[in-house]
């Protein structure tokens, strides 16, 4: 007689029920669980597109994508067993907004209301997790009656430390949000932080002239070194305490992740900090 199921077991029968009716029900945390750390170093069998022309944003924004759609595949050359692969389809919007190791979504649901005609992505490298984002977004578009919220809001699983630049085009995003990163207190894995001397010329790639990243942590540490090495970047100012408590972005990316909700139940300080993306220099 086979003894009751196991945990993965479990959750993979919950997940394949979650499927099966369509995602209807708003899924539960507690089947998508996963270390909360993954090495950003490993090869992770990731799928990303060789450049950001190539990257087919249409499944994670479908009420985006552009009317006049050729579905119609190109002619296949002569001499050749099988078509051409389809261009990816053209969305009327790019994807402008970044929340780099999303969590569970906390903050793109709550942004995406205050920003509707705003595309927003949430990146995370775990595989689980990142399912449980999509999951629930699927679920928040079914259960909106007008189907127009939580309609520019999507989720990837990726390692931006790797790929970041596949994905984007040069000056395409205005924010990106790194909230409440792994704080890899050890120094020989100071190297993992998502914060680095390398990783902010990343960030200031895709960055347009006035945009900004936005930082939080509760580990007073961590937030010194992302504030020391972003201020020590050319294309990086910081943006004045006044001007970022105005912000509106601030006040949600404080109480809406699930990592800030934690921090305020157990009463603990949350460090921000805001940098603008300034003009590159004439040449």
């Amino acid at each position: 007689m086979p003894g009751p199921s196991n945990k993965k077991q479990k959750r993979l029968d919950y997940r394949q029920a979650q499927k099966e009716d369509g995602i209807t029900n708003m899924p539960k945390k507690k089947f998508y669980r996963q270390r909360a750390h993954a090495n950003p170093f490993s090869d992770h069998r990731l799928t990303y597109p060789t450049r950001p022309e190539d990257m087919d944003w249409s499944t994670f924004f479908p009420a985006f994508v552009a009317d006049a759609q050729l579905d119609q595949r190109p002619d296949t050359a002569e001499g050749t067993e099988s078509p051409a692969k389809l261009p990816p389809k053209k969305l009327t919007k790019e994807v402008e907004v970044v929340d780099i190791g999303c969590g569970f979504g906390g903050l793109l649901v709550a942004l995406s209301p205050v920003m509707p005609d705003t595309l927003l992505l949430g990146m995370e490298i775990r595989s689980q997790v990142s399912e449980f984002v999509q999951d629930r977004i699927k679920a928040l578009r079914i259960k909106d009656p007008g189907q127009k919220q939580f309609q520019n809001i999507g989720c990837l699983r990726a390692n931006t430390m790797k790929f970041l630049p596949n994905f984007f085009r040069k000056a395409q995003l205005s924010k990106i949000f790194i909230c409440f990163p792994d704080p890899h207190f050890k120094q020989r894995k100071h190297k993992a932080r998502i914060v680095s001397t390398t990783l902010n010329s990343e960030y200031a790639y895709v960055l347009k002239p006035g945009g900004i990243v936005y930082t939080i942590t509760d580990v007073e540490d961590l937030h010194k070194w992302m504030v020391q090495h972003l201020e020590a970047h050319p294309s990086f100012e910081r943006i004045p305490e006044e001007e970022q408590e105005a912000d509106a972005c601030v006040q949600v990316m404080r109480t809406e992740t699930e990592e800030g909700k934690k921090v305020e139940r157990n009463k603990g300080p949350k460090f921000v900090a805001l940098f603008r993306r300034m003009e590159d220099p004439p040449w």
